[in-house]
C-alpha cells in the first residue's frame, strides 16, 4: 500500500502533464537554409524563377497542412513596423518581392512567411529574432580541438553538397528544406554547435573570427563552453521573443521560420515548457531524397 500510495500520485501527475501538453500551444519550428543564399547569380539557382517558384509553392502547400494561426519570422522586433507596412502592401497586391532591395525578396520571410500569412488570412508575421553573429570558425584552438573540427567537417560534407545540388536544379527547394528539417540533420547541426564544443578546453578564439556577442570575460580553460554560450545566449533571447509574441497573439498553432541551426535548441527549450507542444516540421515535410543524407560516423570521445 505504501508503494501504491507513492506511484498513484506520480502517475496522476504524468497524466496531468500530458493533458497540459495537449491543451497547450502547438509550435513548429521550420529550419531554413536561407532561400536567398541559394542564389549564385546563375538563373537556375534563383528562387524567383518559375521552376523554383513551383517548388517553393509545394513547400508552402505542405506547411499549410499545419494550419498555423500565427507565423513568426527571423527579423528583430524593432523591424516590426517595417514588416507590417510591407505586409499591408503585399495583402493589397502592391508589393512585388522581386523589387525589394539587394535580393531580399528571395528570403523565406517573404516567400513563405508573407505568402502563407495571406493565404491563411492572418495578421502580419511577428518578428522574433535577436541578432548576433558568431562564426563557426571562431573556435580554433585548445585541447580536443580535433574532436570539434571532426564534427564540424562531418556536418559540412553532408550539408554543402545539398546546397550545390539545389543551386544546380538537381535537388528541389522542397526536398532541400525537407532534408534540412530531417531529424538526423537537425540532431547533427545541434550537436556540432551546442554539444561537441564543450570538449574543447584550454584554448582560444580566432583573432579574425566573427563575434558580436560580449558575454564578459572569456575563461579560456572552458573555451568550448564559452563558445556554446555565445550561440545559446542568442537563442534564449529568440525563445523569449517567441513566448512574448505568442502571449500577445494568444495563438494556439504557431509556425516559427528560422535558420536551420536554431531548430534543435528551440525544440529543446519548448519541449520542457508545459504550455507548449513541439510539432517537428518533418511531420509535414516528407521527402524521398534521404539518399543524400549519407550516414556519417559520429566523432568519438577522446581517450582520457
Amino acid at each position: 500500500m505504501g508503494l501504491l500510495s507513492f506511484v498513484l500520485p506520480l502517475l496522476s501527475a504524468q497524466v496531468q502533464a500530458q493533458d497540459s501538453k495537449k491543451d497547450g500551444t502547438e509550435i513548429m519550428v521550420v529550419g531554413f537554409v536561407h532561400l536567398a543564399g541559394i542564389y549564385n547569380k546563375e538563373p537556375q539557382s534563383d528562387v524567383l524563377n518559375p521552376k523554383k517558384q513551383a517548388e517553393v509553392a509545394k513547400l508552402r502547400e505542405h506547411l499549410l497542412k499545419f494550419r498555423p494561426d500565427a507565423i513568426m519570422i527571423e527579423a528583430e522586433p524593432s523591424e516590426q513596423g517595417r514588416i507590417d507596412s510591407l505586409y499591408a502592401l503585399y495583402r493589397d497586391g502592391k508589393l512585388d518581392f522581386s523589387t525589394l532591395p539587394e535580393g531580399t525578396g528571395r528570403s523565406e520571410r517573404y516567400q513563405v512567411g508573407f505568402v502563407m500569412a495571406k493565404q491563411l488570412n492572418l495578421p502580419s508575421p511577428s518578428c522574433i529574432d535577436y541578432y548576433a553573429s558568431t562564426s563557426q570558425s571562431l573556435l580554433n584552438s585548445g585541447d580536443n580541438i580535433d574532436y570539434f573540427n571532426k564534427g564540424l567537417k562531418e556536418m559540412q560534407v553532408t550539408s554543402r553538397p545539398l546546397h550545390r545540388l539545389a543551386q544546380h536544379d538537381s535537388l528541389s527547394v522542397y526536398d532541400y528544406i525537407a532534408l534540412a528539417n530531417h531529424p538526423d540533420l537537425v540532431a547533427m547541426s545541434h550537436r556540432v554547435v551546442f554539444n561537441n564544443p564543450a570538449m574543447v578546453t584550454n584554448g582560444g578564439f580566432s583573432a579574425t573570427g566573427t563575434n558580436t556577442n560580449d558575454l564578459g570575460k572569456v575563461d579560456t580553460a572552458y573555451i568550448g563552453a564559452h563558445y556554446i554560450s555565445l550561440f545559446y545566449n542568442r537563442n534564449l533571447k529568440i525563445y523569449s521573443n517567441i513566448l512574448r509574441a505568442q502571449q500577445k497573439t494568444q495563438a494556439k498553432r504557431v509556425m516559427v521560420i528560422l535558420g536551420q541551426n536554431h531548430v534543435g535548441v528551440q525544440q529543446e527549450l519548448f519541449a520542457v515548457n508545459p504550455n507548449y507542444h513541439v510539432v517537428p516540421a518533418s511531420t509535414y515535410l516528407k521527402t524521398k531524397a534521404t539518399k543524400y543524407l549519407k550516414p556519417k560516423k559520429a566523432a568519438t570521445t577522446p581517450a582520457s
